[in-house]
């Protein structure tokens, strides 16, 4: 016998991998060229030079080091300039001794998960959401209670969530710019959640975590701004990766920041080590650690994703199409021509679009656009996506 709940896991395979090899199998039948696959967030620009050639020269001049083990939680002076890199940033006093490095923003998450639940514990995530979240957080032992999606701007329904957190609540989990919407939270909606869970966390007698996911802090477009979180509510806690920013998903690189701030800070750090050490994230690769610290005050260029939302949101929706306007990361949620978004998008892959239904990020009746491509495909996709609406009429 194995694991049952493990089981059910390794066999169902995400839509989103599905739609991907599909494509795969399209575009063998067809032509890559003529498969138009907006499946997955794959970063589309390569990543700088800078990082290739630190990574080059890293390898030349550290041989015998480069490849061995580093602490626990990081390299002491990768750390260091993750911090210093943030201090610049935001004018904060962050040391090394409050990051943690992991394999990507998968592992920061699951160590911060895992660090905090408790039995009974509840996890608050706003849909639309990252599928992936309810398998970490039920995977660490709690529960995820599910805010409903407000549909005209994917900002937050405070109503339904003032009526779902309880005396049970640990932490509340927020990504902006979001994936999969690309909508950036305002800082009035941020202000307004701070102020809730300052009230609830006093009327419950124990902190109530913010656990800001972040990949696609640095993805963001003229007029939209992302605050710095932690500046607007004390008990956030940061979990970030270079997959995005740096354009190196492959890589698995992230970590996890526990500010001072944060109510009884060193503790939920150790938790978040020893989450690390049970789970067996200990040591991020040690070439990247070094990497990713020397350039992280880097981007790839990421105007692309900026020139791709412009061409394509105004052009949806000249046929019909209902976007919510994004504000960053490389993602778009238009509302599906009918309310079965699972029809709609078995319907697209007859223009050879690929489009992953917004059932499985918590919000029926959309899907998602990946634009993480070259802005040539999207020229080219604007006549599908037209027929694909005028099919409906």
């Amino acid at each position: 016998m194995v694991n049952q709940r493990m089981l059910g896991l390794g066999t169902a395979r995400s839509v989103i991998r599905e739609l991907f090899e599909y494509g795969k199998i399209r575009a063998a039948q067809v032509g890559a060229e003529n498969v138009f696959d907006f499946s997955l967030g794959n970063p589309s620009v390569p990543c700088p030079q800078e990082v290739n050639d630190t990574a080059v020269r890293i390898l030349r001049e550290q041989p015998e080091v480069i490849h061995c083990y580093t602490s626990a939680q990081g390299d002491q002076e990768a750390r260091q300039r993750f911090a210093d890199s943030l201090n610049r940033r935001f004018g904060t006093c962050y040391t090394a001794d409050q990051f943690y490095i992991t394999v990507g923003a998968a592992a920061s998450l699951c160590c911060v998960f895992n660090g905090l639940a408790c039995p009974g514990d509840e996890f608050v995530v706003f849909a639309p959401y990252f599928p992936e979240y309810k398998v970490f957080i039920e995977g660490a032992g709690a529960k995820m209670v599910l805010i409903p999606p407000e549909i005209e701007g994917f900002q937050i329904d405070f109503d339904a969530f003032e009526a779902a957190i309880s005396e049970h609540t640990k932490s509340v989990v927020v990504n902006s710019p979001n994936n999969p919407s690309g909508v950036v939270y305002s800082r009035e909606t941020l202000e307004r959640l701070s102020a809730i869970l300052t009230e609830k966390s006093r009327a419950y007698g124990h902190p109530i975590y913010l656990i800001s996911d972040e990949p696609y802090r640095e993805i963001v477009f003229s007029g939209f701004q992302v605050p710095w979180i932690p500046q607007l509510y004390p008990d956030t806690i940061v979990c970030y990766s270079f997959s995005k920013s740096l354009s190196l998903p492959g890589e698995r690189l992230g970590y996890v920041l526990v500010p001072a701030s944060v109510t009884d800070s060193r503790e939920v750090y150790a938790a978040v080590a020893g989450a690390g050490r049970s789970l067996g994230y200990v040591n991020a690769p040690s070439l990247f650690q070094q990497v990713t610290s020397l350039c992280c005050d880097l981007t790839s260029d990421l105007a692309v994703y900026e020139r791709n939302a412009k061409l394509l949101v105004p052009a949806l929706r000249e046929m019909g199409y209902h976007c919510v306007e994004p504000g960053g990361a490389f993602y778009l949620f238009p509302r599906s021509l009918e309310p079965d978004d699972m029809a709609f998008s078995e319907r697209a892959k007859q223009f050879d679009l690929l489009l992953v239904p917004g059932s499985g990020f918590g919000a029926p009746g959309h899907v998602r656009i990946a634009y993480c491509v070259q802005t040539d495909m999207i020229q080219r996709a604007l006549p599908k996506f037209k027929a694909l609406a005028d099919s409906y009429r």
